[in-house]
């Protein structure tokens, strides 16, 4: 394991996912597909583990419920060896589930029931974890309506004030909420590592570099754009601004890509990397994980990673 204390904040949930599924079957027909699988699921669980696998320790900050979907994403989590210290669990709420519906092409929609992550505030955050990480990771943002803003400003606060480096990734906000929950939070943010749709509606803006000259003006130091299977725009707090090219591979399932991404970001800084080898490693964590069914399921461990990214793609 590498040395470097990672804490990942965000939500968690199970994941039901189907594939192929070309459309939803019309009311009262049944239609066979070919897999249905139950894996772990949500942004904190699918980076937690990805680090682990990557050979970075981390803890993982979230709430699910006290049932059997609870008791999966925990022991799963235990078995990859993610610390759950952190975790809270409560009994008057469901955990967190989502239905993965996967295209024959990779792609994917989602049913998704907020459970627990809707109740997950401000008391139930270890700030003694947060102080005592090397980096703190919020892993879906805009899907903690309690926690979401304010709050998770001061969250992030605490962790730049104690001397911990902080990333914050967005996800889709159904809310409609947007700038107003992320805006007060990019001051306190390290990196910023928004999608590309994701940026689009937080900026009001669809040129990449646009966007990230924005959330540069309200205050993230580094922003990096994650663009699919174009890669991603980095831009740093110098100013300087690249493209980083995503590694060609055959998608087998993109579910957990953006979080494979935040993750390969992160061990590269726990490495103690610049931010475009970070960039390059994240892109290259990302592709490796659409290669199989399932969140995490394609993530290699770190020297075999690194091979592919220094040989720019899977042979």
């Amino acid at each position: 394991m590498s040395s470097g204390k990672v804490v990942v904040l965000g939500i968690l949930c199970a994941d039901i996912i189907a594939r192929p599924v070309d459309g939803l079957p019309r009311r009262g027909l049944l239609v066979p597909i070919d897999q249905l699988e139950l894996h772990t699921g949500g942004c904190a669980t699918n980076v937690g583990i990805d680090l682990v696998r990557l050979g970075v320790a981390c803890s993982v900050l979230g709430k699910i419920g006290r049932d059997s979907l609870g008791d999966f994403v925990l022991h799963m989590l235990d078995q990859e060896g993610v610390d759950t210290r952190g975790l809270r669990r409560s009994d008057m709420v469901q955990t967190a589930a989502t239905v993965v519906l996967v295209g024959p092409d990779g792609e994917h929609s989602f049913l998704h029931c907020l459970g627990a992550n809707a109740t997950f505030v401000a008391e139930d955050v270890d700030m003694e974890l947060v102080r005592s990480a090397d980096v703190l990771v919020v892993a879906g943002s805009l899907l903690m309506p309690r926690l979401d803003g304010e709050s998770m400003v001061e969250v992030l606060r605490a962790a730049r004030e104690s001397g911990t480096v902080t990333l914050l990734d967005t996800a889709w906000d159904a809310s409609g909420r947007w700038m107003t929950s992320i805006e007060p939070c990019l001051p306190f943010c390290d990196y910023f590592l928004p999608s590309e749709g994701e940026a689009a509606m937080l900026s009001g803006v669809t040129d990449p570099e646009a966007m990230a000259a924005s959330f540069v003006a309200h205050g993230a130091r580094n922003v990096i754009i994650k663009l699919g299977d174009r890669g991603c725009l980095l831009r740093t707090e110098d100013g300087v601004t690249e493209h980083v090219a995503a590694l060609a591979v055959s998608p087998v399932d993109t579910t957990g890509a953006g979080d494979a991404f935040v993750a390969g970001f992160t061990a590269g800084l726990v490495h103690g990397w610049d931010a475009s080898r970070c960039a390059h490693l994240a892109v290259t964590v990302g592709a490796m994980c659409v290669t199989a069914t399932g969140a995490s399921s394609g993530v290699r461990p770190f020297a075999e990673t690194l091979q592919v990214m220094e040989q720019g793609g899977l042979m």
